[in-house]
């Protein structure tokens, strides 16, 4: 692990060094403009300052004791202004108890009480180094984020205090009218369980993500995707992942658009992974949005086999099938999410009220294979951003179990400042 540290670290004080010319060899260097140049995207670009503070309660049957999390995750950074077409981004994230640990973080011992996976930390969040300077096109090189698509295959987990981060190069290119090219190489996951668990850093990965999308339909837009993940510290969840992805509204009255997204993808066994593996996933989403409201229908299935089922190792499984989390991981019979959903976007002139977004989702969970019915499930939020950089939240969310888990109860407020 150290040493594709020192490499990746390597990599970037090379390319840095790259990005300045030798002005010593020439007379022009010396002038005040390259000078001023530099000094300039040295002082303006952007400082970060991103400060969380959440509350978690879980009342889960089964265990002893509740979770009482109160965690602080705090960002502080610095993204310069560009270069002769580079920029450098550093950014350092702290996680921070203040009430007691009262909670299984999932390295403090605590099983009496349940999970909330907010483990205390200090890590570089993100390290990275971009180059503009080919037409439309962003190579990236280093620690940073990758959120593709709506984050159900490969996301940042931003709901966790320590979110999702990727060692890896990308380049994105817009060339062509309406089409999005991605392509990325990652090394090492820094995951959300944080650098002092076994199993915060899977640091011996070979990571393909492959996405394109088109926009240029007057309906919507299409994307296909291929997920290569060779995960030598987690063999199981080494696969190919190959789908298409559909996105689409249009007017079907006055005041009245049509929604519907439409996914499909295919996942087999990919390098190591000892078991032989072949699912299928779909999501069929209806909606309808008119005026301040938006209603939303789903059905996604997950295929299981009895054995294995077809998993999601990089995706933001927190906004999928319950906020209670009791799908992060898919039961070896699969899953089916039957779920419906409606979102209020308040619009006043009272500013402390407009913009205000409340949403309530009811979910039934079953088996994709058999007939067990797991349980279902209520989720609400609110949230509110004022003043453009201050956040109030709350989310809930009540899991009652049936034939899978037990019952569970989720209160989560939260307060946000970022600049």
């Amino acid at each position: 692990m150290t040493n594709r540290r020192l490499l990746l670290t390597s990599a970037l004080t090379l390319c840095i060094a790259a990005s300045f010319p030798a002005y010593a060899a020439d007379p022009v260097a010396t002038s005040a403009a390259p000078k001023s140049e530099f000094a300039k995207a040295l002082t303006e670009g952007k400082p970060i300052l991103d400060a969380r503070y959440r509350y978690e309660y879980v009342d889960q049957d089964g265990l002893a004791d509740e979770a009482n999390a109160h965690t602080i995750r705090t960002r502080l950074g610095y993204e310069t202004g560009k270069f002769k077409d580079f920029s450098t981004l550093l950014e350092f994230e702290n996680i921070t108890d203040i009430g007691g640990e009262n909670y299984n973080d999932t390295i403090n011992g605590k099983t009496s009480h349940p999970t909330v996976a907010d483990p205390e930390d200090t890590a570089l969040n993100r390290l990275q180094l971009t180059y503009t300077g080919l037409p439309d096109t962003a190579l990236v090189l280093g620690r940073q984020n990758i959120v593709l698509d709506n984050q159900r295959f490969v996301g940042g987990i931003a709901w966790r205090q320590n979110d999702q981060t990727f060692d890896a190069i990308s380049v994105k290119n817009n060339t062509l009218k309406d089409t999005t090219l991605y392509y990325a190489y990652a090394n090492q996951v820094n995951r959300i369980f944080g650098t002092d668990s076994p199993v915060g850093t899977w640091d011996d990965s070979h990571i393909h993500l492959i996405n394109g999308s088109y926009a240029g339909l007057p309906f919507g837009k299409i994307t296909g995707y291929s997920y290569l993940l060779d995960i030598q510290d987690s063999l199981a969840l080494s696969s190919a992942t190959y789908g298409a992805r559909f996105e689409g509204k249009h007017p079907v009255a006055e005041g009245v658009v049509g929604l519907l997204n439409l996914e499909y993808a295919h996942q087999n066994d990919y390098a190591d992974n000892p078991n032989s593996i072949s699912f299928n996933y779909y999501s069929i989403e209806p909606g309808v949005t008119f005026g301040q409201w938006t209603l939303k229908g789903q059905y996604e299935s997950i295929e299981g086999d009895g054995t294995n089922a077809m998993q999601f190792a990089l995706g933001t499984n927190h906004a999928f099938d319950g906020w209670v989390d009791k799908f992060l991981t898919t039961p070896a019979n699969g899953l089916v999410d039957a779920n419906i959903g409606i979102t209020y976007v308040a619009k006043s002139e009272n500013a402390w009220l407009n913009g205000t977004k409340a949403m309530l989702v009811y979910h039934d969970f079953s088996a994709e294979r058999g007939s067990a019915d797991y349980g279902t499930e209520w989720d609400a939020s609110v949230e509110q951003t004022f003043q453009q950089y201050y956040t109030a939240g709350i989310k809930l969310g009540a899991y009652n179990a049936d034939d899978l888990y037990t019952d569970t109860v989720k209160i989560m407020p939260y307060l946000q400042v970022k600049f």
